[in-house]
C-alpha cells in the first residue's frame, strides 16, 4: 500500500466531519455541531467586519458564537467540492450558501472557502472561513455575531 492509499481512511474522516460542520450548521443544531471541534479548537475570519471577533477559541466560545445563528439564516449548503491535499488531516473545501436572513427575508447566498485542519479523531483544530459578512450584514443590519 503506498502513503496516499494509507491517507485515505483519515482524508475521509476529515472530509466527513467537514460536511457535517455544514449540515448541522445548516439544521441549527449548535450542541451537536459544537463536538465536531477538539475542545480547544479555533475558528478564525479573517475578513471579519470591526465590531466582530476575527477569532474564537474553545468550545463554550464556539456555542456562543453560533447561538443566534439558528434564528437569523435559514440556509443550506450546497455544491461542496474538496480539493485535494497533501495532508490527509487538512481539508479544502469550496461551497456555497444559500438561504434567507429570517428577519429580513431578505436572501442570504455565497460563496465560501474553508481550510480546516482535524486532529486524529477527525475533530477540528482549526477552521479558516473564507466567507463575506458584508453578504450577512446586507441581508439583514441587526445580524449578530456571537452569543
Amino acid at each position: 500500500m503506498t502513503a496516499k492509499e494509507d491517507d485515505a481512511p483519515r482524508r475521509a474522516a476529515a472530509q466527513h466531519t467537514v460536511a457535517e460542520h455544514l449540515r448541522l450548521t445548516a439544521a441549527g443544531r449548535t450542541d451537536e455541531w459544537v463536538t465536531l471541534f477538539a475542545p480547544d479548537a479555533v475558528l478564525e475570519f479573517p475578513y471579519a467586519p470591526a465590531g466582530v471577533p476575527q477569532r474564537v477559541t474553545g468550545r463554550d466560545a464556539l456555542r456562543a458564537h453560533m447561538s443566534n445563528f439558528p434564528e437569523t439564516f435559514d440556509v443550506e449548503f450546497v455544491d461542496l467540492v474538496f480539493h485535494e491535499t497533501v495532508d490527509p488531516s487538512l481539508v479544502i473545501a469550496e461551497f456555497r450558501s444559500k438561504g434567507t436572513a429570517l428577519p429580513t427575508g431578505k436572501p442570504y447566498e455565497q460563496m465560501c472557502i474553508s481550510v480546516v485542519r482535524t486532529d486524529d479523531d477527525a475533530r477540528i483544530t482549526h477552521y479558516l472561513d473564507y466567507w463575506n459578512p458584508l453578504v450577512a450584514i446586507e441581508a439583514d443590519r441587526s445580524v449578530t455575531f456571537g452569543g
